[in-house]
């Protein structure tokens, strides 16, 4: 094949990639804010419907411990039918039909006929003293707080995903428009080095470097798509919406509302997480505290109600019984001790747990401080470098287009200043970032 045609197709290939930019083709196109976004991964977040499942089960956990001050009531059905003669004596006296000239002789009692029995009971069991069972419903009632405030947290945290994922999308956009404003450029550029080749006042090799910039920014702007796309994919994954969605943010990267503290802010101590790990010390503890109790006897009243009869259900004669019952585990082979012991433990780990939590968020907090502070000083200096970047690449262009600049000197004025834009872009959204992250470790 002809080299000049196959260079020929290849130049209007490119030509098409610069162009026009890769379309995502979609049945739905969603515009969407910031706030629309947060409030909708607040409706359909799985992690955030999770965590509301936690707490539903502490607090089911919670009304379980009603047990120990409410009674239990159990109503019973029983049906017997035997020729056991102790039994058969038993059941006619619970039935009330003991016939004294008849059931006390020797065949009788010996060898009675079959009696069948229909019994209806009713038992009510009341908790008088229960010492692990009332410490049991206080932590029960403490890990209903821990899971809610750890619910408060997960919103938290979804909340920053959520921007992370946003921003991402604005910033990759943001850098594809710098591209793409360059690339425009550049074929200007391009077709002006073809005409000054044409007439013998370039060298082929200051032609070719234009090309060699136009594909460096066409593989650039590929990147950016890539990072667009990935961006998107992750925003949906957190909005929960289905893949054939195109989402197009509205928000940009100002700046103009972030403000920053004028001194680094301290360790909160009501921040949610750290709030539920007390919290869950707190239950650690009376974990313990019922290990122990579980030493101590236990007291129940109770009352059986009671009929018998030969028909069904059994409403015949009727007795009752009242009473006390006292259960004391003396000794159960080490296990409630070890118990104990395993309780303790797991006190200890959670103080462990919140210690750690609190000193890694005073090196988060210190951190997104520093980022916060530095990003601030990069948005200065980015602006001054774009400013200056534009001034010099229209003063080499305008010299270029006179022959009094040569090529390369272009080129390293247009690559300049597209890296001028990315760097402020990238320095905005690390400020956006920063404070954002910083609002989250300080728990506001």
């Amino acid at each position: 094949m002809n080299m000049k045609l196959v260079k020929g197709v290849s130049g209007r290939i490119l030509a098409l990639v610069l162009l026009f930019p890769f379309t995502v083709y979609a049945e739905d196109v969603m515009k969407i804010s910031l706030e629309q976004a947060l409030e909708m991964a607040g409706k359909n977040s799985y992690a955030l419907k999770a965590a509301k499942a936690r707490v539903d089960q502490a607090e089911a956990r919670h009304v379980q411990t009603r047990k120990a001050f409410l009674p239990k009531v159990t109503l019973s059905e029983t049906f017997i039918t035997t020729d056991d003669p102790a039994s058969v004596f038993t059941y006619k006296l619970r039935q009330g039909i003991i016939n004294p000239a008849t059931d006390f002789s020797a065949g009788a009692l010996n060898d009675p006929d079959g009696i069948s029995n229909f019994h209806l009971g009713v038992e009510v069991m009341q908790p008088i003293f229960n010492r692990d069972a009332v410490i049991g419903r206080s932590a029960a009632s403490m890990s209903k707080k821990a899971q809610e405030r750890m619910l408060r947290r997960a919103e938290e945290t979804i909340a920053l995903e959520v921007k992370k994922a946003y921003y991402g999308l604005v910033l990759a956009r943001e850098n594809l428009n710098a591209v793409n404003g360059s690339i425009r450029a550049m074929q200007l550029h391009d077709r002006e080095a073809a005409k000054a080749y044409r007439k013998g006042l370039i060298t082929k090799s200051d032609k070719l470097s234009t090309a060699v910039r136009l594909a460096e920014l066409a593989e650039q702007k590929m990147m950016i798509e890539d990072e667009i796309a990935s961006a998107k994919d992750g925003l949906r994954f957190l909005l929960r919406l289905d893949s054939d969605v195109d989402i197009v943010p509205v928000n940009g990267l100002e700046t103009g509302g972030v403000v920053i503290p004028e001194a680094e802010p301290d360790m909160p101590e009501e921040r949610a997480d750290l709030k539920a790990l007390e919290a869950f010390v707190d239950v650690a503890g009376y974990q313990y505290d019922m290990a122990k109790a579980k030493r101590l006897p236990r007291l129940n009243a109770f009352l059986q109600k009671d009929w018998n009869d030969e028909d069904f259900p059994g409403l015949g004669e009727t007795n009752w019984t009242l009473g006390l019952n006292m259960e004391w585990t003396i000794f159960d082979g080490y296990s409630n001790i070890g118990r104990a012991q395993e309780a303790k433990a797991g006190e200890m780990e959670t103080r462990y747990n919140y210690e750690e939590a609190r000193d890694r968020g005073l090196y988060e907090i210190r951190k997104a401080y520093r980022m916060l502070r530095t990003a601030e000083s990069r948005i200065k200096v980015a602006e001054r470098s774009l400013k200056e970047a534009r001034v010099s690449l229209d003063f080499i262009g305008g010299r270029y287009r006179s022959g009094l600049a040569m090529t390369f000197e272009l080129l390293g004025r247009e690559q300049a200043y597209t890296y001028a834009q990315m760097r402020l872009n990238k320095a905005r959204y690390d400020l956006i970032m920063a404070k954002n992250e910083l609002d989250y470790y300080t728990g506001r």
